[in-house]
């Protein structure tokens, strides 16, 4: 048993076998490929923020089409708010690199939005991380050890103040993303075209072609 099987072992787990027999258009690979290096890169460009460890656009039987994966160097058991909001940022990065390079949007987006949102609401509800409601639990979580189903404790009114404040945290690190992309649009190119040629790069290979005239 090597490294790579080890590692493959934890994909699997995180995003199901590689299904290599998947047939995708050029067009929608280039897009996949954009889509994760955007990702990535808004990740490196941050501080606060883990390292990217893999890239790939190989198709896993989860229903991913490609993944970004980002490992922390030391066991993390706190999260700051600044690190809960870079987090957004990258998970926002893949939709805005979509838009900046082809001027529309796809639906492979959607298990990002549901993450940003979801990191965003817990932010402004559970840890008093917004400065418009500060340190007030706004949300409780029963049944915390049966899938932690959570439920709003405030009036009809909070509740509507919670939703736009919610869309306005994800509006501003989606355009904290697409400032990022625009800033770093030469290796953007660079990236996902090679990463359109390999399949699948480390994170050492990002890094190296992000640095590489920097």
């Amino acid at each position: 048993m090597t490294q790579a099987d080890l590692e493959e072992s934890v994909e699997v787990v995180i995003a199901g076998y590689q299904k290599k027999d998947a047939v995708i258009s050029l067009n929608e690979r280039r897009i996949i490929a954009y889509h994760e290096v955007g990702h990535a890169l808004v990740a490196a460009c941050q501080s606060h923020s883990a390292p990217v460890h893999k890239i790939t656009i190989v198709p896993r039987t989860s229903g991913a089409l490609g993944y970004t994966m980002q490992v922390d160097e030391d066991q993390r058991f706190l999260m700051s708010k600044e690190e809960a909001f870079n987090k957004i940022a990258t998970l926002t990065g893949g939709r805005a690199a979509e838009e900046f390079m082809f001027g529309s949007i796809t639906t492979g987006a959607s298990n990002d939005i549901e993450q940003a949102t979801r990191i965003a609401r817990s932010m402004v509800t559970r840890y008093g991380m917004s400065e418009q409601f500060g340190m007030v639990a706004l949300e409780t979580v029963t049944n915390q050890y049966l899938g932690g189903d959570a439920s709003l404790a405030c009036s009809e009114e909070t509740a509507r103040k919670i939703d736009e404040e919610v869309i306005r945290m994800v509006k501003e690190a989606y355009e904290k993303a697409m400032g990022i992309l625009k800033e770093h649009a030469g290796k953007l190119t660079e990236i996902a075209e090679y990463l359109l040629e390999r399949e699948t790069i480390t994170g050492e290979e990002f890094m190296g072609i992000l640095g590489d005239g920097n």
